[in-house]
Order: structure tokens, then sequence, then C-alpha cells
């Protein structure tokens, strides 16, 4: 019998709600924040740093909270995360709408709700794949990658219109807003059973035997081998859209919220694409390729200072950015020992935190050489890691 579509699960699909809540304010707060923060402040690197503190507890606690994950009830914890980054917009719209928003309570809220995010792949993203199983899991994260990807063309959109019409305020104050529906889809999954203990001993001794499952499988290694080159080499890049906007092309808030629309809109279809047609013997080659493809778009942004060029660019590289996100967690799924799967997401959860690094670099080096040079940079340095890498990631 032939079992029923991803979507055709309730429980996926409040999973996939939440993810998409998620996604749409994860957008709209980075345009909203990153326009804020350059405003007042006129630094790339201020504008760099938000993003990194976003991604920092990722590298710090990823891991950590992949272990975790393992024994906990994963839909309390989802009903947890969620109702804390709830709490944290509302608490932005309430400092902006009496005027006591500073910029050191964005860098708290982006620090909390990363460490939020650090969250979803070992809770969110494996309660899914436990749902639709393993032969299904590359449709499953094609369909939430398409949702984030969908979100990257309205969240940004909307953050512009809101920031120019009625202010910070009013993006925050829709962000919580959007978070009680996320909140209501997590509250309504399915209360699984007892949850089985992945193994026994400490939290430390089970990290170490993650990181062990990880060595032995060189499928693993080449795949967070090019996660942390995509990492700290292209997404980065993704902060400095607002300063090339402002500065390269001359755009205000909508036009900005516009431009970044575009990667979500190529991301949108290269999702569906890689639902389609890429079928398993296809993964290593939309993986890489997806990256490769990235690093090559932003250094035509970064050099043609031309608005349509740069919308162009930026449509590949929402195309190479969707197979790289699909294929990462899809990967690391079918890679990992079925009792480890939390902790192996977890040390995914690291290697995509080492983008806290990449924002630094950037941001620092855009502060004293340029945005253009430093995002060029990084171009051509992921480009030359991808290619010097080979005999890792040819093995997935």
């Amino acid at each position: 019998m032939t079992p029923p579509g991803i979507f055709a699960q309730p429980d996926f699909v409040r999973l996939w709600s939440v993810g998409l809540i998620v996604f749409v304010v994860r957008w709209l707060e980075t345009l909203a924040i990153g326009v804020f923060v350059y405003r007042d402040t006129g630094s790339a690197f201020a504008v760099a740093m938000m993003t990194m503190l976003r991604m920092l507890p990722m590298g710090l606690f990823g891991a950590l909270l992949g272990t975790i994950a393992e024994r906990v009830d994963r839909r309390r914890a989802l009903i947890f995360v969620v109702a804390q980054m709830m709490a944290t917009s509302a608490t932005l719209a309430v400092l902006a709408i009496s005027g006591r928003l500073a910029i050191w309570h964005l860098a708290v809220a982006c620090f909390l709700n990363g460490l939020n995010w650090a969250t979803d792949n070992p809770i969110r993203r494996a309660m899914m794949g436990d749902i639709v199983g393993g032969e299904r899991m590359g449709r499953a994260m094609s369909a939430d990658v398409a949702s984030n990807n969908s979100s990257r063309m309205l969240g940004p959109t909307v953050g512009g219109v809101l920031l120019a019409s009625v202010g910070i305020e009013g993006a925050f104050a829709l962000c919580a807003l959007l978070y009680v529906y996320a909140l209501w889809s997590a509250i309504r999954v399915t209360p699984a059973g007892p949850q089985a203990s992945a193994g026994t001993g400490s939290i430390l001794a089970r990290m170490r035997d993650g990181l062990a499952a990880v060595r032995r499988d060189r499928r693993l290694i080449g795949t967070l081998l090019v996660t942390i080159i995509y990492n700290m080499f292209g997404w980065p890049f993704s902060a400095m859209v607002v300063v090339i906007g402002k500065d390269s092309l001359g755009l205000g808030p909508v036009g900005i919220g516009m431009l970044s629309s575009t990667e979500g809109i190529g991301a949108f279809l290269g999702a569906m694409a890689v639902a389609f047609w890429v079928k398993p013997r296809h993964y290593c080659l939309a993986y890489v390729g997806g990256v490769a493809l990235y690093l090559c778009m932003l250094i035509v942004v970064a050099q043609v200072p031309n608005a349509v060029v740069a919308a162009t660019a930026l449509l590949f590289c929402g195309v190479g950015g969707a197979g790289f996100a699909i294929m990462q967690n899809t990967i690391v799924y079918l890679a990992a020992p079925a009792d480890m799967r939390g902790r192996v997401l977890g040390i995914l959860s690291v290697c995509i935190g080492t983008a806290a690094i990449g924002f630094f670099f950037l941001g620092t080096t855009a502060q004293y050489f340029g945005v253009v040079p430093a995002c060029t940079a990084n171009g051509v340095i992921g480009l030359f890691l991808v290619a010097a890498t080979w005999k890792y990631w040819r093995m997935i």
C-alpha cells in the first residue's frame, strides 16, 4: 500500500506550519533590524553583528542541544521555543512603540532567537523525519525549505513596507501576532509516547559518541565540511544586501525589501525543482553545486552596481541556496545512525553556527575595505575551498 503524501499527515502539516511562520518572522525581522541598525549607526559591521548574534548560539550550543533533544519531549520543547520567540517579538514591539528601543535590545533579541533557532534541526525537523520516514525525508525537506524561501519572498517585502509606513514597531507587532498561530500549531501536534533514551551515559559522553559517529562516516565529514564553507563564506553575504541596496544601488526600505525577496523567489523555485526532479543519485550535485552557484552569484551582485543585474543574480543565489539547504539536512538525517540523529543534527547545527565567524569576518573586512571588496573576497575564498575539499565531499 502506498504511504499517504506528506501533506496528508496532519502532524507534518502542523510542524511545517510552525516552520513557515518562524521563517517569515526571521526574514522580516532580519530586514527590519538591518535597516534600523544601519540607519542608526551607518556601520556595515554593526549590521553583520546582528546576524552574527543569531548564529552564535548554534556554534556554541548546537551539539549540546542536539544531545538533550534525544531525551526530552520534543513536542513540549517546541511549544516552549515558539512561546519564547513570541515573547521576544512582543517585547521589542512594546519597546519600539514606547520609543525606548535601542540597539542593545536588538542584540539581546537576536541572541535569544538564535538560541531558539539552534533547536530547529534536532527538534522540529527531527520530528518531521520521524513522521514521514527516511524514504520521504528529501521531499519533506524540500517542502520545508520551499516554505522557508517562499517566506523570503514575503518577509523582506512586508518588512520594507512596514518600515516605510508604520515603522519598526509595526514589524515587531506583526511578528508577535504571527507567532500566535505558530504556537497554536505546535500545541496541536499529537503528543508522542515516551521518548526512548538514545543510549546511556552522561550528556558529554553521548556528545562524544555523536562525534565519533561523524568521524567514522566520510559522507558526514564531507557534508559538514561543505556546510562550514557555505556558512562562513556564502551566507554572511545576506547581511550585506541591505548595505549594497542602500549604498551601491540607492534603494530605500521598500526597494531593499523587494531586492532581498528575489533571492527568496529563486530559492522557492529551486526547492520545487529539487522536490520534483532531484533523485538520490543527484544529492551531491544539488548540494555542492548549489554552494558553488551561490558563491559565484554573490560575486556578481557585489561587482555589478545595477539593480536588475543584482536582482537576477540574487535569484540564482536563491536557487543554489535551496539545493544546499535541502540536501544538507536530508543527507545528514539519512547518513546518521537512527539512534544518534539528534546528536548528529546537533553537530550539523554547530557547523551552521560557524556562520557567526563568517559574519564577524565579513563585517570587519567590509568596515575596513568596503562592502564590494569584502563580498568579492568571500566568494573567491569560498569557491577555492569547495575545490580544495573535493576528496571529502565526493564521497557523499
